[in-house]
């Protein structure tokens, strides 16, 4: 959301509202909350990464997952997932291609975000929103896990999480 507060769900340590609050104070409070990150792969098996803009307020400049965001007040994690492609990468993905892979608790390096993470393939290609994303491309599974191990300080925390628990998933 541009030009306005984003008002956030406040969640307690088993996801249930507990109240609102606007993004700038639940991010200074590190009060819990809902996100969704999406991963979007091509046909071929490569992993869209998007590096995040320097206007973000966490992790600028940082590699990140294909899509991400924080669910508005009162919004449902799908919703907000769908939201979040199209406004991120302009892409509107049909239900039938959509995968809901695993929910990640609230900690310290997710931002003290409940993250929902899902998993969609596409032949489209993204085009990124620039205020939200420096730029994006689709990068080999190796050349991810390479890049994590070599220069973890280059991703977004929360990433670098949901990349390690897909993993131990997936083998």
């Amino acid at each position: 959301m541009t030009g306005s507060i984003e008002i956030f769900d406040i969640v307690d340590e088993h996801d249930r509202v507990i109240g609102q609050a606007p993004r700038p104070e639940v991010h200074r409070r590190r009060l819990r909350h809902r996100a969704v990150h999406i991963l979007v792969f091509n046909e071929a098996g490569e992993l869209f990464i998007q590096k995040r803009a320097a206007t973000k307020d966490e992790f600028p400049h940082c590699y990140d997952s294909s899509a991400a965001g924080h669910l508005d007040q009162g919004e449902d994690y799908d919703a907000c997932a769908r939201r979040e492609l199209r406004e991120e990468l302009d892409l509107a993905i049909p239900a039938e291609r959509w995968e809901k892979l695993f929910k990640i608790a609230a900690r310290p390096e997710t931002g003290c975000e409940f993250v929902w993470v899902y998993r969609v393939i596409t032949s489209e290609s993204p085009r990124i929103n620039r205020q939200e994303i420096e730029f994006g491309e689709f990068w080999s599974l190796r050349r991810v896990l390479e890049a994590v191990a070599e220069r973890p300080e280059e991703f977004a925390t929360g990433f670098v999480r949901i990349l390690q628990k897909w993993r131990k998933r997936t083998g």
